[in-house]
């Protein structure tokens, strides 16, 4: 499957709805201006994005490409829009299959890293932002940002938007099997969940083998504070 990395976080919700073909359906007024009252909401995204110049889809962004290649949706984000993220059983085994195929495990097995990084990476949302103040990833670490949709340590508050991971640990244990599914969730989880909404992170290589290990860590770790 060929890799996109949708990363930009304030127009997420446009971009799901973005596909990559021309507005066809467009009804253009006597004023030369595009009439959305007669869009359906899928030209309407797609034209605000593609078409209105309100993003600058020619920036660079830090993983080659631009911009527009960030907001062009590759075919699994096509079928998971198209069938609002219920693809058929057909269509999710493919997708499975894909994922599983993108999927690359570190030389040595996969290992717990250090759960302190760990815990800093899964703050931080830092990385391929890009805009006025483009992200530099040779001056900082590309972060997860794992609390904008998981609680994981209780002195810290995060998201509900995907299952709480406290005391994750605690209740899987850290085995070769554990560590292998967190890895696999983490590199790409639409090998477990067709459409899900968890970032292809490995896959689309926005966080690197070892900071997997290390957020990994934070999550398995006995001594992470998730596990206390």
């Amino acid at each position: 499957m060929k890799k996109k990395t949708p990363f930009a976080a304030g127009l997420a919700a446009l971009a799901t709805l973005a596909i990559a073909v021309g507005c066809a359906g467009t009804d253009v007024g006597d004023s030369g201006k595009a009439d959305y009252t007669k869009m359906s909401s899928k030209e309407l995204a797609e034209h605000l994005i593609f078409n209105e110049g309100g993003f600058r889809l020619g920036q660079a962004t830090q993983e080659g490409g631009t911009v527009r290649d960030r907001q062009t949706q590759d075919e699994m984000q096509k079928i998971c829009t198209e069938t609002r993220n219920q693809p058929s059983p057909q269509q999710a085994g493919q997708i499975i299959s894909d994922a599983r195929a993108s999927i690359q495990y570190p030389e040595g097995g996969i290992q717990l890293g250090d759960w302190k990084k760990g815990r800093e990476l899964a703050w931080s949302g830092f990385g391929f932002r890009v805009g006025h103040n483009t992200d530099d990833h040779s001056n900082r670490e590309v972060g997860g940002n794992c609390y904008n949709c998981h609680a994981m340590a209780t002195d810290r508050q995060g998201g509900n938007l995907g299952p709480s991971l406290t005391g994750y640990g605690k209740s899987r244990g850290n085995n070769e099997a554990t560590r292998r599914f967190v890895y696999e969730i983490i590199y790409n989880a639409h090998a477990y969940f067709p459409c899900t909404n968890m970032p292809r992170m490995g896959a689309n290589g926005l966080l690197s083998q070892q900071a997997i290990a290390d957020i990994m860590a934070y999550v398995l770790d006995p001594a992470s504070p998730v596990n206390k």
